[in-house]
């Protein structure tokens, strides 16, 4: 016989005896034996004078109307749950008396615990002993004594702590940071901790008294007040000190504001305004200072001692969905110099970019309606000659399976380029592809390619474009373009070492007749860069503006082996041109003679302990390294090192400004120290020299920044030290040393 729960639903008032089947009530009901699992979840009433409750034995005398529940007992009332091993409720008083395991929580998802409770009826208010309550954000109020009275809770010698600490061991452990009172008043309704004759101790140490403080609980995200201020040593800006200041404007809209106090410059305010609705969201954040502005390049032998002004910064971004279809995004950045950023080490970006985008999905569609501007910092921008690119439209389509099975792309694009000292381009195209993929009985993997596009230019002040073979012909111009491809890969696939392994040879055919390129200009496919990525492309050019006419074949292989922790990739191409009139690629690019340069990469991962990545190009006459890149990790998540290298030596000639060469050296590291402390370091190095790069002023080992620091982080602590020296001067942004304190707590305020 299967035994069931007793449920018990009364009023919450005093009640009358009540006769069943001709008698009185019992004192007592029978003990029922329940298991864990068989205990309902209990809801709430639906009345708010009712009680739900559940217990192994309940007991009834109903001379007092007192009812005795025992064993696992569970009461609700009005989402207010209440969990303990014995309850004695006095129905005429509404007292409830809890003992053994108390557990109460409230429907915001607050939780209290105590060894007893005495209660109202309400379950809301009344005193508990040894009380610990946790907070929804995870942090705990632990007294000797609480009272509760309207939902306010008042703890006499209590502390707050901001989680419950575990070490490595899964032991229970004391967190790093918590604050004592003589008396801690938490009110959920203006969700806010308030202390009386406090100490804040960390690691267990006095650090400061806490006469009268309060902060907010967490509970709704965070409420206004200060936050933990910043501080900065720098050598251009002296001592940093910065006081944000938080508003939580609506439970989705919040503004901080930051005064800045520097010891070598007069003061700055940031602000940052952020807002949540239920299409998307946006933020808008800037600074601003009045101070000294030098010119980032001035003439030699001029020193310049800077002129007063306005300074300052703002960004943007946002993103809405309008419909499941439709979506509208924008981000913007604009400063008011080129090295107020720098200055101010707010970034070391040397190109701002804004944007804005319409755009509308589809299952087999895409359209995008967008307009982009920069501003350049670089110390050789031309600003009359940085580009405005509005409207730039783009239409795509697919159809599957229409034409002989195969996929069917058509596009439409257009783009308008306007620029306040330099050349305007307007330009328009309409495309349509058809990929056909399909395997053979042997395993090959064909693909067919075939391309019609045709398009339309108009362009105007093209001798103010510097580089000659991107100016094209005034006025307007027009160009059909086709192409077809034929692409044959063949896997060969077995077992190795416990693993998999896979050989792919792979062949390519593309055929297009000869284009007048040169007629047209050249807005967005100047920085070519051939690699493993493109060789295979229709186009090997970047953008649009730019197609590779001609016949020619492209061949290579690719290795791939995976076993059991470990992988690894390799691939390596070339291209042979059959037509023999003169390329259109500039000369050191790789693929200006009939053979291209040989490109490859090698990709090696060994669990999550190393990862290597290998990018290489070869030049086709002496397999001299052209291009040498080389990105390695190795260790944990907690102590590893990771070193980037690059080598650009392409020997392209100076008329070609999009296509420098670099030689750079990056190295970074982290070194765990027990199971919270750290130490970190990294450096960029400059190797150019002007062997490689007649324009640079490296003498071939120039540090550009390195960082030095240490940390400490656990759950409810963070801080740190870091020490960054900066190598160059810009400007007002002076090179030299920059030191940086932070110090954040979690679960205090925001």
């Amino acid at each position: 016989m299967t035994a069931l729960p007793l449920l018990l639903i009364a009023q919450a008032v005093p009640a009358q005896a009540q006769e069943e089947a001709g008698g009185q009530l019992p004192d007592a009901v029978p003990t029922v034996q329940l298991s864990a699992e068989e205990l309902p979840p209990l809801a709430s009433p639906e009345n708010p004078d009712e009680i739900v409750f559940s217990a192994q034995t309940v007991e009834f005398d109903s001379e007092a109307d007192i009812v005795t529940a025992m064993g696992d007992v569970h009461m609700v009332r009005e989402g207010m749950r209440l969990r303990a091993d014995r309850v004695v409720w006095n129905r005429r008083t509404g007292a409830v008396e809890a003992n053994g395991d108390v557990a109460i929580r409230s429907p915001a998802g607050e939780s209290a615990y105590a060894d007893s409770a005495s209660l109202s009826d309400t379950l809301r208010d009344g005193m508990v002993e040894n009380l610990l309550i946790v907070l929804e954000n995870g942090g705990r109020l632990a007294a000797r004594h609480g009272v509760r009275v309207d939902g306010v809770s008042t703890l006499t010698s209590a502390a707050y702590t901001p989680y419950r600490a575990y070490g490595y061991d899964g032991e229970p452990q004391e967190p790093s940071w918590r604050i004592t009172a003589a008396r801690i008043v938490h009110d959920p309704e203006t969700n806010r901790i308030r202390y009386s004759n406090a100490r804040f101790e960390l690691f267990g140490v006095t650090v400061m008294a806490l006469p009268a403080f309060s902060h907010p609980d967490g509970s709704t995200g965070g409420a206004s007040g200060l936050l933990v201020p910043d501080l900065r040593l720098s050598r251009s800006n002296g001592l940093e000190v910065g006081l944000p200041y938080y508003l939580q404007l609506a439970p989705n809209r919040d503004l901080t504001i930051t005064p800045r106090i520097y010891t070598e410059v007069l003061p700055a305010i940031e602000a940052r305004y952020r807002h949540l609705a239920a299409e998307g969201a946006f933020q808008i954040g800037g600074m601003a200072t009045y101070g000294t502005r030098r010119e980032i390049n001035p003439p030699a032998g001029f020193v310049s001692s800077g002129n007063e002004d306005f300074r300052g910064y703002i960004e943007a971004n946002g993103r809405f969905q309008i419909t499941p279809y439709w979506s509208a995004s924008g981000s913007g950045r604009l400063t008011t110099d080129d090295t107020f950023l720098r200055r101010y080490d707010i970034s070391r970006d040397d190109r701002l970019r804004s944007t804005v985008t319409l755009e509308r999905i589809g299952r087999d569609s895409y359209f995008s309606l967008a307009g982009w501007a920069v501003q350049d910092l670089r110390v050789t921008s031309d600003a009359g000659q940085q580009p405005i690119a509005l409207p730039v439209l783009d239409y795509r389509y697919r159809k599957k399976e229409s034409i002989v099975g195969g996929t069917v792309n058509v596009r439409l694009n257009s783009l308008g380029i306007v620029r306040t000292d330099g050349q305007d381009t307007q330009r328009a195209f309409a495309s349509a592809q058809w990929d056909l993929r399909r395997i053979t009985a042997l395993g090959q993997e064909v693909t067919l390619t075939a391309l019609v596009r045709g398009d339309a230019y108009h362009s105007d002040e093209n001798a103010n474009t510097l580089t000659s073979f991107y100016r094209g012909e005034e006025g307007w111009q027009f160009r059909g373009i086709g192409a077809v491809a034929a692409d044959i890969a063949w896997p060969f696939v077995g077992e190795i070492f416990g693993g998999v392994q896979r050989i792919t040879p792979r062949i390519q055919f593309v055929a297009t007749p000869p284009l007048s390129n040169l007629e047209v200009p050249n807005e967005d496919s100047r920085s070519i860069e051939l690699e493993t990525s493109n060789v295979f492309s229709l186009n090997r050019f970047p953008g649009n503006d730019r197609f590779e006419d001609g016949a020619r074949i492209t061949y290579g292989g690719e290795y791939r082996l995976d076993i059991p922790r470990f992988s690894l990739s390799t691939s390596i191409a070339q291209s042979y041109r059959l037509s023999r009139e003169p390329a259109l690629f500039p000369d050191g690019t790789g693929l200006a003679a009939r053979f291209s340069d040989i490109v490859g990469r090698t990709d090696i991962r060994y669990g999550r302990f190393l990862a290597l990545t290998h990018r290489f190009r070869l030049d086709k006459d002496n397999l001299e390294l052209r291009r040498n890149e080389i990105d390695f990790s190795v260790g944990s998540r907690t102590t590893y090192g990771e070193i980037g290298y690059l080598r650009l030596n392409r020997d392209i000639t100076f008329n070609v400004e999009d296509l420098r060469d670099r030689e750079e050296l990056r190295a970074a590291a982290r070194v765990a120290i027990g199971n919270y402390w750290s130490l970190f370091g990294s450096a960029v190095v400059d190797l150019t020299s002007q062997r490689e790069d007649p324009l640079s002023q490296s003498d071939g080992f120039e540090p550009v920044r390195t960082r030095l620091g240490f940390g400490y982080q656990d759950e409810g602590l963070e801080f740190g030290f870091t020490w960054r020296r900066d190598y160059d001067d810009t400007g007002d942004a002076r090179r030299g040393n920059t030191f940086l304190l932070r110090f954040a707590l979690t679960n205090l305020g925001r």
